[in-house]
């Protein structure tokens, strides 16, 4: 261990010049204007997984951008570690709000400023080189290691899924250890064991063929605007908070005490929370803390809603029309497809039959993923941030989705860890996205102790 340590504080600078190099790389993954650039940065990460000494690197094309593998068995009787992570990156408009060139690193007052340093080629450079670090010191590794590397996370992992399914013996691994969240500070070490889900609909309502008259036709056929809304009312209790849709909670696994203990020492002030995004107070379901609701539990929200004249002036008329888009943020053992059967049905159910209701479901579904926090992988990871932060980790669910991840747990039946080390200022889809370099150094240290925690917590 000492050695792993000090090759990777000995050889830091040369280490974050190879990662500079990794960032200049404009690996844009959506539309075809960066392809190129797209198999450049496959081939930077192929090389990486070569110079590590991982064996069976080869880049396996998809039917759209490729992702590359490598592996290391050497660890006879030893559980076996997936590592994830994705370099793609998103695009950087508006150019004028950068700072410096999104695509020339820039390291100032401590911070390295790139697209893509945070997320995710920074973090998942960290694994690269502690793996590297392993291998030139020990050669070989603690445990048997996997490493999957993709370059379509940034939208949707559309091929990811295919190429698990159609390789799990290959990818067959007892965790999964993955770099692309965050810490809620330098000081404040954070683990993610959870992620919700996510499943999106539009709702539109029709009660004529086009527009009318409000004086001429008003009082005489339903309004969609008004129907649409008194649907959306009935979706959820403006009291509690609580979804009404007959089965939405049927499979929501419930928080067990340990977990609510653990989200309790969040550092969480509503009063601060609610002043931070100029919101009056906090709101959400009843019997459940703020923390506990942006990260456990299952919304309901209305992303958007239009219908009639929203221009200036006036405009006395009876729409048509009436749309609403709306999503739902699942947790674990809720079904996206189910979810969004389920609402389909009711809004039917409970729609007046003077309009046309029509629900179409957006192809972006999403599980949930979670993980016990006394799993092997999970418990390596409180110990290894400890080690090096000197303090005990929070243990947060993610309010957000990367449905890529539940994907992976179900397709390869392991527990994902979620071992980020962003920081919640670092710009992430927007300009100056940024790396502290101190999350860099501390996170080769964090990865290497994991490795040796998960070890020693797996040994037979």
């Amino acid at each position: 261990m000492k050695e792993v340590l000090e090759y990777l504080e000995t050889n830091h600078d040369s280490m974050l010049e190879e990662l500079k190099e990794y960032l200049r790389i404009p690996s844009i993954s959506t539309g075809t204007k960066n392809t190129k650039d797209i198999a450049k940065a496959a081939d930077f990460t192929q090389k990486q997984l070569k110079k590590i000494g991982l064996k069976n690197v080869k880049i396996h094309k998809t039917k759209g951008h490729p992702i590359v593998y490598g592996e290391w068995l050497g660890a006879k009787g030893a559980p076996t570690v997936l590592v994830y992570g994705h370099y793609d990156v998103q695009p950087v408009e508006p150019l004028n709000l950068w700072n410096t060139d999104p695509f020339d690193p820039t390291v100032k007052d401590g911070k390295l400023f790139a697209r893509g340093s945070a997320d995710d080629k920074g973090q998942v450079f960290i694994h690269f080189k502690v793996l590297e670090a392993f291998m030139k010191t020990q050669g070989k590794m603690p445990v048997n290691v996997k490493v999957v590397v993709e370059g379509e996370e940034e939208i949707g992992s559309p091929n990811l899924v295919t190429f698990l399914n159609k390789n799990k013996k290959m990818l067959a691994c007892d965790t999964i250890l993955i770099s692309d969240t965050h810490m809620e500070g330098e000081k404040k070490p954070t683990i993610t064991y959870g992620l919700r889900g996510l499943t999106y609909l539009q709702v539109d309502v029709t009660s004529a063929k086009g527009d009318l008259h409000s004086g001429t036709f008003g009082g005489s056929i339903a309004n969609p605007i008004q129907v649409l809304s008194e649907i959306l009312v009935k979706c959820k209790d403006p009291k509690t908070s609580k979804v009404k849709i007959p089965g939405f909670y049927k499979d929501v696994v419930p928080l067990k005490k340990k977990e609510r203990e653990e989200l309790a020492k969040m550092p969480h002030s509503d009063q601060k929370f609610a002043k931070s995004i100029g919101a009056k107070k906090t709101f959400g379901e009843a019997g459940y803390t703020t923390v506990e609701r942006t990260g456990s539990r299952p919304t309901f929200e209305v992303n958007g809603i239009w219908g009639g004249h929203t221009g200036d002036g006036v405009k006395t008329v009876l729409p048509a029309e009436a749309h609403a888009k709306v999503s739902m943020r699942l947790v674990a053992n809720q079904d996206p497809d189910t979810i969004a059967r389920l609402f389909t049905d009711y809004v039917k159910s409970i729609a007046p039959d003077t309009v046309k209701i029509n629900v179409t479901l957006y192809d972006n579904n999403g599980n949930a993923s979670l993980s016990p926090i006394d799993s092997p992988g999970m418990v390596a990871a409180q110990a290894a941030v400890k080690k090096v932060y000197k303090k005990a980790p929070f243990l947060t669910r993610e309010g957000g989705s990367i449905p890529i991840v539940a994907d992976m747990q179900k397709a390869l039946k392991a527990a994902p860890v979620l071992l980020g080390f962003g920081l919640p200022d670092d710009n992430l889809h927007a300009p100056n996205e940024k790396m502290n370099i101190v999350q860099i150094t501390n996170g080769y240290k964090t990865v290497t102790h994991w490795f040796e925690e998960y070890a020693k917590a797996t040994a037979k």
